[in-house]
């Protein structure tokens, strides 16, 4: 019983998860983003709870790399790897992930909590509020927005 309310009160405690699928053409895969994703971690922003990565095969075949794989690849340590498991991150999640991939492509799959806002987020849930909806602008959108604007300003 204990163990639950501990579980409890550290789960109010914890700001938002999020997660997100990064595709790489294979031969492009390069890790060159790891070691700023582990900044965001040293620096407390997000911690990572769960992280893997999958390739589409040329035939449509979908695999789970694992550490070693990754290692011969040399694209990151497996020291990456530890306690980067929650268990939130499931295998039907990564199939699904997968649909999302071109053929002969890999990518990484990460669920990641937002540290930074965690106080906010536990000051929101005391007062009995919660999230009604939440969503992200892609990158393509939010250019495509400003060059809009700045092309009816250019009009006016």
């Amino acid at each position: 019983m204990t163990s639950e309310l501990d579980e409890a009160a550290t789960l109010d405690e914890m700001g938002p998860v999020d997660y997100f699928v990064v595709g790489f053409e294979n031969e492009r895969m390069s890790g060159e983003a790891f070691p700023l994703l582990l900044d965001l971690v040293d620096r407390g922003i997000i911690r990572i709870l769960d992280l893997a990565f999958i390739r589409k095969e040329d035939d449509g075949r979908v695999t789970v790399l694992s550490q070693v794989d990754l290692e011969r690849m040399q694209l990151l340590e497996a020291v990456l790897f530890e306690g980067a498991a929650s268990g939130m991150l499931r295998p039907e999640d990564l199939e699904e992930a997968a649909r999302a991939l071109e053929v002969g492509t890999s990518a990484g799959v990460l669920v990641y909590e937002n540290v930074w806002a965690a106080p906010f987020a536990s000051a929101v849930r005391r007062a009995g509020g919660y999230v009604a909806a939440s969503g992200r602008i892609p990158m393509q959108e939010l250019v495509a927005a400003l060059d809009a604007v700045e092309a009816a300003e250019s009009v006016s």
